[in-house]
């Protein structure tokens, strides 16, 4: 497996395996990796000739007060994860090399934006769509790979890339679960003992939701209102939101028709979580 943290060394690398011949398969990542990420690197080397694993904290993504300088990093043991998994190539780039000096150009993909994380994190989504747009361009992949546990960030990514004209091909990846149901979240490391219990009425809730649709509600604010009240039973959950979107246009629905998007975001303590399920009504 290689490691290069240059752009140019990156590049000259899959310019080789193209002339090969090679497909070229793409798993963006913040670090810190968990078996969530691993199935996607996975899903890639099973799908495609060689697989990529960006590793990299992106710090436009981040606002003022949140947690880029605290996010959990430990490059050695993701090369050591990358390379058991079957990935043949890892870029770990640092910021200068992705953001020179006097960079001032980003990506931004409205309406899709608005809801959501996008309420009270209101410059995440430039920062992913910037950073994911640079990464595209840089590796030039067949396929790239994201979870569907950041939803948003999915839908943001195709609408971006569809609407860029772009060649990759994104492929959405199923949430990966703790046995308890807890999604695997990097975040989760921050979450002490009896944290970590509480967490898990992010799934449970979604459980509910699941269950009230397969029994026939349609209407979203009666779900939401039930959500609501069983996650503000756990003493420890603070709710950021709790909405049901269109899986695509990430706008609110008053109905349950189509396959729509139940998503949350809590706090448990200071630690911020999100969770969602797709549901064809």
């Amino acid at each position: 497996m290689l490691t290069t943290n240059k752009i140019i060394a990156i590049k000259e690398q899959l310019k080789a395996w193209k002339m090969d011949g090679c497909s070229i398969g793409f798993v963006p990542t913040m670090g810190y990796l968990h078996e969530g990420h691993q199935s996607l690197i996975r899903h890639s080397v099973t799908e495609n000739d060689k697989t990529v694993v960006s590793i990299f904290v992106n710090p436009t993504q981040f606002g003022p007060s949140e947690d880029f300088e605290a996010y959990p990093r430990d490059l050695e043991a993701d090369k050591a994860l990358c390379e058991n998994t079957g990935a043949d190539l890892i870029f770990c780039p640092e910021a200068p090399e992705m953001y020179p000096e006097g960079f001032c150009s980003y990506v931004a993909v409205e309406n899709l934006t608005k809801e959501l994380c996008g309420k009270s994190r209101p410059t995440h989504f430039n920062g992913v769509s910037t950073i994911v747009n640079k990464l595209l361009n840089i590796i030039t992949p067949d396929r790239a790979y994201f979870g569907q546990k950041d939803a948003q960030q999915l839908a943001v990514i195709r609408r971006m890339v569809r609407d860029l004209n772009m060649a990759a091909e994104i492929i959405g990846c199923e949430i990966i679960r703790e046995k308890d149901g807890l999604a695997k979240s990097s975040r989760n490391t921050y979450l002490d003992s009896v944290q970590r219990v509480a967490a898990t009425i992010l799934s449970k809730s979604l459980v509910l939701a699941k269950s009230m649709m397969a029994s026939g509600e349609k209407q979203t604010a009666v779900i939401i209102k039930a959500l609501t009240d069983y996650i503000c039973r756990e003493p420890l959950a603070k709710i950021d939101y709790v909405e049901i979107v269109d899986s695509e246009s990430m706008e609110k629905v008053d109905e349950v028709q189509g396959e729509v998007l139940v998503a949350l975001a809590v706090y448990i303590g200071k630690t911020r979580l999100i969770d969602n399920i797709l549901y064809k009504g």
